[in-house]
């Protein structure tokens, strides 16, 4: 008893004497708050048997000194939350399962009182078919699926058989037949004329096509008697690339508008109307800017502007946006951010070798007027045509640059050319100019008529366009055109083309008469005289 008595005084002193150098070293904050934790050391028994559970001291001090956790992999997160939501729909089907069977089909329920008789008919009558079954089958959990997969099936051979008949017209390979002219560069351009000739016009109009088309379309479908009548000379070109014109390796809208320069000249068009179609405008535009001495007016029908351009209001390009479908979206996307991707759709669409509808190929949205408009077989005739010039090359470089040119930054605005005036600035040598006859101030911008046809139902070129280009050119007359979409007013339309020449130029004169004349002889008092060539 001694010995054991003194073994536990010697312990007791051994833990003071710790106690007093714990005491005496003074301890760090994570030391102070790990003690808090430890294990305790206490076991729990139980009456019949014994259990011993020890519980994991969480060891603060290791964390609090950087012990490095594993950290949770971003695929295996990825992985938790999939799972957590897939529960999460799982539950919500049970309940809403649980719902449908605890409030709508029950025995009080209206609908299941009058549906229950007919269904136990019908299902009495039915269940003759359930011999067919394989016998581990449960009839009301297979007849709805061999119900839903009849019902696939029969709308799969709806849609062939409605189609099987129609043949895919493939695209033709044609002769070239249009006249060309060598530019500086050693390109060269393809061009057509319809109307009266060149030493009879007494109006020269030139005419850039739009996307998908060639210098066939110029005005699709205006008879020649009313070019002679109107004494009116067509010209149309083919853009670089398209038809049988060469093209260009650095194509933007100022070449373009040089292109048509060295044409003019060409021709020896002294002053000429610039045409635009659709996207063909801001080629005309172009034209305006950079060549304006050479334009005697400008024709615009549903004329594109770029749809980004800063000078449009929120809500102009909100009522430009909001028409286009969202394929055609996703193209312009596309063409501002990732053009080369623009290559593999133009490749399965009108590059793939076969005609399609309109719509699929340019991504449009037709208006009621333009639906019946593109079912005209004399309209399927031409665009067929007029598509297999366009695209005679093979080469989708050029329909990519055009799509890129219609929203990407153009290097001028059309607020460029509104007509403003321009003075000098004030300064010394104002007082010396204002001594002399000259004029002080001088209009700039673009001094020529402007005329625009807008339909009013057009969603291929929206009207808030042509809002756009009323309200930044104050100048130009606008047409609008009630229950007309973007094809229904240019395509074939007799009427409208004769209206169209009569407000450009008035009531028709006819070709210019050429008076044969005899050369002019000398008399012997010096004067001279023209004998008029014998009838």
């Amino acid at each position: 008893m001694e010995v054991e008595r003194s073994k536990s005084w010697a312990e007791d002193v051994g833990r003071s004497k710790s106690w007093t150098e714990d005491v005496g070293r003074s301890k760090s904050w994570t030391e102070e708050l790990a003690s808090l934790v430890e294990d305790t050391g206490i076991r729990y028994t139980g009456d019949d048997e014994t259990v011993s559970m020890t519980r994991r001291s969480f060891d603060l001090k290791s964390v609090l000194e950087g012990e490095k956790v594993e950290s949770e992999s971003l695929k295996d997160q990825m992985k938790g939350f999939a799972k957590a939501w897939g529960e999460i729909g799982i539950e919500l089907g049970k309940g809403c399962k649980d719902v449908v069977l605890q409030s709508v089909l029950t025995d009080d329920c209206y609908v299941v009182k009058k549906v229950r008789g007919p269904c136990r008919v019908v299902a009495g009558k039915l269940s003759v078919l359930n011999e067919f079954l394989p016998e581990d089958r449960d009839p009301v959990m297979a007849w709805p699926v061999i119900f839903s997969v009849f019902l696939i099936t029969l709308s799969v051979l709806f849609v062939n058989m409605k189609y099987e008949n129609i043949p895919v017209p493939l695209v033709q390979v044609h002769a070239p037949s249009a006249t060309r002219i060598s530019l500086p560069d050693g390109r060269n351009m393809s061009y057509h004329e319809q109307g009266v000739s060149a030493d009879k016009a007494r109006y020269s109009l030139v005419a850039a096509h739009s996307f998908l088309s060639s210098r066939l379309a110029g005005i699709p479908g205006i008879k020649l008697s009313l070019l002679e009548e109107f004494g009116v000379r067509l010209v149309t070109y083919d853009l670089p690339g398209f038809g049988e014109s060469d093209p260009h390796p650095n194509r933007t809208l100022q070449s373009s508008a040089m292109d048509l320069l060295c044409l003019a000249d060409a021709l020896k068009i002294d002053k000429f109307w610039m045409l635009g179609y659709s996207s063909g405008a801001m080629h005309a535009w172009a034209a305006l800017k950079y060549i304006p001495h050479k334009i005697a007016g400008a024709v615009m029908f549903a004329p594109m502007v770029n749809p980004y351009d800063p000078g449009l209001t929120r809500e102009e390009k909100l009522g430009i946006w909001e028409k286009w479908t969202r394929k055609r979206k996703f193209n312009y996307f596309l063409a501002r951010r990732f053009p080369r991707v623009l290559r593999f759709f133009y490749r399965r669409t009108f590059l793939s070798g076969k005609h399609g509808p309109i719509d699929k190929w340019l991504s449009l949205s037709l208006a009621e007027q333009d639906k019946v408009m593109t079912e005209d077989p004399l309209f399927k005739k031409f665009w067929r045509r007029d598509v297999e010039e366009s695209i005679r090359q093979g080469n989708m470089k050029p329909f990519v640059e055009e799509t890129v040119l219609q929203v990407s930054n153009w290097p001028f605005s059309i607020t460029d050319l509104q007509v403003q005036k321009k003075c000098p600035e004030k300064g010394l040598f104002h007082w010396f100019n204002f001594m002399s006859d000259e004029a002080e101030c001088e209009l700039i911008g673009f001094l020529e008529p402007v005329h625009i046809w807008q339909g009013m139902e057009d969603s291929v070129v929206p009207p808030a366009m042509t809002d756009y280009v009323a309200r930044v050119l104050p100048n130009a007359i606008v047409h609008k055109l009630q229950n007309h979409g973007h094809f229904s007013y240019f395509y074939f339309c007799d009427e409208c083309h004769r209206e169209i020449l009569s407000t450009l130029f008035g009531e028709p004169q006819g070709p210019v008469e050429i008076l044969d004349q005899d050369p002019i002889k000398e008399e012997d008092d010096g004067q001279s005289q023209i004998f008029p060539h014998p009838s």
